[in-house]
């Protein structure tokens, strides 16, 4: 779990990584197995679209207006091409799009 907050030995059974998530995921990526899913705030996805280890972000529209929140990315983040590969309007309104990310 990549955290700058939680307390690791409040969670014994859980690995918690405050620092170069980047080198953490790119070590996974090199491991055989399955997909890794990641849910994190703008400064996680922003880092890993930097090192080039996004393959695929999915983004849900909820029909509600804010006039503030965590954006998706952070300003770090670089310009990235995105595919739609999957859209979806759900009965209440909230849409699901799914896009490959296109590496440089």
């Amino acid at each position: 779990m990549f955290s700058r907050t939680l307390d690791a030995a409040a969670h014994p059974a859980v690995t918690v990584v405050n620092t170069d998530a980047a080198a953490v995921v790119a070590a996974l990526r090199a491991e055989p197995g399955r997909d890794i899913w990641l849910f994190g705030g703008g400064n996680l996805c922003a880092s890993l679209l930097a090192a080039d280890l996004v393959d695929h972000i999915d983004v849900t529209i909820m029909p509600v207006l804010l006039g503030g929140g965590i954006p998706l990315v952070t300003p770090e983040a670089p310009r990235s091409r995105l595919t739609l590969t999957h859209s979806h309007a759900h009965p209440s309104g909230m849409v699901s799009l799914q896009y490959d990310v296109q590496h440089r």
